[in-house]
């Protein structure tokens, strides 16, 4: 029998009533991010479907449980894409785990991030109670907020049942080169090109080498490439793939990954171990020993925060401690959305 809103009605119900945590579930692919969540497995991929989609109004719908590749292979059809480029981290990635986790790929540095993308949504809230915020057509911004809190929200507000997003056309061309240079002359020319009318969509600098992709109009990718320089990259498309799966010696590395999100114009941390930075020096990883306290006092003097995205000692925290006020905020809502506190208890904040 298929699985319906009613059916997640009454097992969320049954949970508030007896006070019994639940683990929101898709496939499983980002299972590892955030704090470990103890609760009965609310599995959420027998929900799926695209259930509208319209390619000359950009906009898809789909039901949370729909795989990832899926509604990728969909798009791709008819020459759109979702601009964002979520990693999937494994062959189980859904929809509604895209949002729910909202990380973004290596285009995020030109097209935006998930929620920047997210148009409306259906949440099944702590009450059972099935709640629909924004819409399926770009000017539609009744409630536009709400569906874009759920970005992020790692399933702690409630089960994101179903979403409308924004998608784009695919890029008419596009060329990846890599230069050579050090970390400090990559972020110099990384922020002066930011502020140029180049066609950059990604860029990420590693052990001395500097790629930048560039999409758009053939004659801009053309003019931009010349004024760039470098040399062009083959398998561009694996090649940037594999960064956003983070496939590669970097990442697979034993140890600490952190992630940090800084602004563009940072210098180079003094942190001990080796890096890798996208977005055009906003997004750095960083592999390290240094414990918690280290990493996060040098992000926040550089005017950023830091995320413990895989491995290392989760006693201090994933997510960067909030200020009192914002953390006052963020029990308001949970209250709101999950008064009995059953959703992915814990996930974000040992609080929430």
């Amino acid at each position: 029998m298929d699985t319906t809103l009613q059916d997640f009605a009454d097992r969320i119900g049954h949970a508030t009533a007896t006070r019994s945590p639940l683990r929101i579930r898709g496939g499983g692919s980002k299972d590892w991010y955030g704090q470990d969540v103890q609760g009965t497995v609310l599995d959420t991929t027998p929900y799926r479907g695209i259930t509208d989609y319209e390619p000359t109004e950009l906009v898809i719908t789909a039901r949370c449980g729909t795989p990832l590749a899926e509604i990728e292979a969909h798009l791709a059809q008819h020459g759109q894409m979702l601009a964002f480029e979520p990693p999937h981290f494994g062959p189980g990635a859904t929809i509604g785990g895209t949002v729910a986790a909202g990380l973004s790929g290596p285009r995020r540095q030109a097209a935006g991030a998930v929620r920047d993308f997210v148009l409306g949504a259906v949440l099944v809230d702590g009450k059972g109670e099935t709640l629909h915020f924004g819409g399926k057509v770009m000017k539609n911004v009744a409630g536009y907020d709400v569906s874009r809190l759920l970005a992020g929200s790692l399933g702690v507000f409630g089960l994101i049942a179903e979403v409308s997003l924004k998608v784009l056309p695919q890029p008419v061309a596009e060329c990846t080169v890599r230069l050579h240079m050090n970390e400090d002359e990559a972020l110099r020319r990384l922020n002066a090109w930011g502020g140029q009318p180049l066609p950059v969509s990604a860029s990420s600098w590693h052990d001395g080498v500097l790629a930048v992709r560039l999409s758009g109009a053939r004659s801009a990718v053309d003019a931009a490439r010349k004024r760039i320089g470098g040399e062009l990259l083959d398998d561009a498309d694996g090649w940037w793939r594999a960064l956003r799966e983070h496939d590669g010696a970097f990442f697979a590395d034993a140890g600490s990954l952190w992630r940090l999100s800084l602004p563009t114009v940072a210098p180079p941390l003094a942190l001990p171990g080796t890096q890798l930075i996208e977005w055009g020096g906003a997004q750095r990883w960083l592999r390290t020993d240094a414990d918690a306290a280290t990493v996060r006092a040098a992000a926040d003097q550089a005017g950023g925060h830091a995320t413990l995205f895989r491995g290392g000692d989760r006693q201090a925290g994933v997510f960067q401690p909030l200020a009192p006020a914002v953390l006052a905020i963020h029990r308001q809502l949970k209250n709101v959305f999950d008064p009995a506190g059953v959703f992915n208890r814990g996930r974000m904040y040992k609080d929430l």
